[in-house]
Parts: C-alpha cells; sequence; structure tokens
C-alpha cells in the first residue's frame, strides 16, 4: 500500500511539473518577415466581369432551397438556398466556362428582399486557374447595382481584397432563374 501512495504521489508531481513547464499561453503567434509570404511585393489591382447564372429549375437546378423562408414571409427571410453556378464571360449560360460560384444565400430582412451572401468564385480556366476570392455581404437584390466586399482569396487572390458590384442582367419571375453580372476589383498581390 505504501508502494502504491508513493507511485501515485510521484505521479501527480510528475503531471504537475509537466503541466505546468513552458505554457504560460503566450507562443500561439509570432511576427515573421512579410517576404516569407510574398507580401513585399507590389500590390495589384485586377478587374474582371464574369456572369453568374442561378438557375433553380429543370432538371439540374445550380441553386437548391435548403430552409423554406418563415411562414408568411414576403421578402424570403429566414430562407437559406446554397448554389453551385457557372461563372461564364457573357450573358450566354453557353459562352466560356470560367469557373463556379460556391456557396449560400439567406434571406436576412424582413421588410424588404436582401440576402445574407457568402460565396467563393473558384476559377477554374487561364491564369487564375485554381485561384479564389470570397465574398460576403449584404445584396439588396432588387436594387439596381448593389455592393459586397471581397474578403479574401486563395492562389493567385492570396490576401485579397476589394469589392464586387452585381447587376441582375435577367431574372425570370415565374421560376427564380437569374443572371447576374458581377463586376469585381480585387487588390492582391
Amino acid at each position: 500500500m505504501a508502494k502504491l501512495i508513493f507511485f501515485l504521489a510521484v505521479q501527480i508531481i510528475f503531471l504537475a511539473a509537466v503541466s505546468s513547464a513552458g505554457d504560460d499561453g503566450e507562443d500561439f503567434a509570432r511576427t515573421i518577415d512579410r517576404k516569407i509570404l510574398g507580401l513585399h511585393k507590389k500590390e495589384k489591382l485586377t478587374h474582371f466581369k464574369v456572369y453568374w447564372h442561378d438557375i433553380l429549375s429543370g432538371p439540374k437546378p445550380s441553386s437548391i432551397r435548403i430552409k423554406p423562408p418563415v411562414t408568411n414571409s414576403t421578402s424570403y427571410f429566414g430562407g437559406v438556398t446554397m448554389f453551385d453556378n457557372a461563372l461564364t464571360t457573357t450573358v450566354q449560360i453557353n459562352s466560356t466556362l470560367l469557373g463556379q460560384a460556391q456557396g449560400f444565400y439567406a434571406g436576412a430582412a424582413q421588410k424588404e428582399f436582401s440576402f445574407l451572401v457568402g460565396m467563393n468564385f473558384a476559377f477554374k480556366t487561364g491564369k487564375y486557374n485554381g485561384s479564389t476570392i470570397t465574398i460576403l455581404g449584404r445584396n439588396p437584390v432588387l436594387s439596381k447595382v448593389r455592393e459586397m466586399p471581397i474578403v479574401g482569396g486563395s492562389g493567385l487572390f492570396r490576401f485579397a481584397r476589394g469589392y464586387v458590384e452585381a447587376r441582375t442582367k435577367l431574372l425570370n419571375l415565374k421560376n427564380g432563374d437569374a443572371i447576374v453580372e458581377y463586376s469585381c476589383y480585387v487588390l492582391h498581390y
């Protein structure tokens, strides 16, 4: 019994020493040289225009309602839609495919038709193949021009920031299909 008590005491002292040694919570962050991440280079401003095809109808919709809006809502409040929409060079769906817009929109206003939008533009062709930009913001869809922030990116758009202007080019009120022009202004390294 004495050996057991001695063994447990040694274990407790050992565990106390190990758990208190060197972990003061200050080692999780450190300053690094900007050059390591390529941040010493001159920042670039890139502008591009893409067309976002939001297809809710037909046998292969690109947008799916995940949650319907609350009962009696006239503004889609509480509704959530996930999408994987084509991004093309022109309004025509069969024009050159540049990538996919992947994300969601959710009815976020009770008295107007306004969405919270979170999406990535994932580019799949040309110079920007494999790169993304991330857009997160308010989209009052009945306004002629809507502005939303670019909050980040990856690949050639690493550390991106900027904004997009969205303009609806086509809206089918019967089935909800829409084509939106996105004019993107991206600051990146």
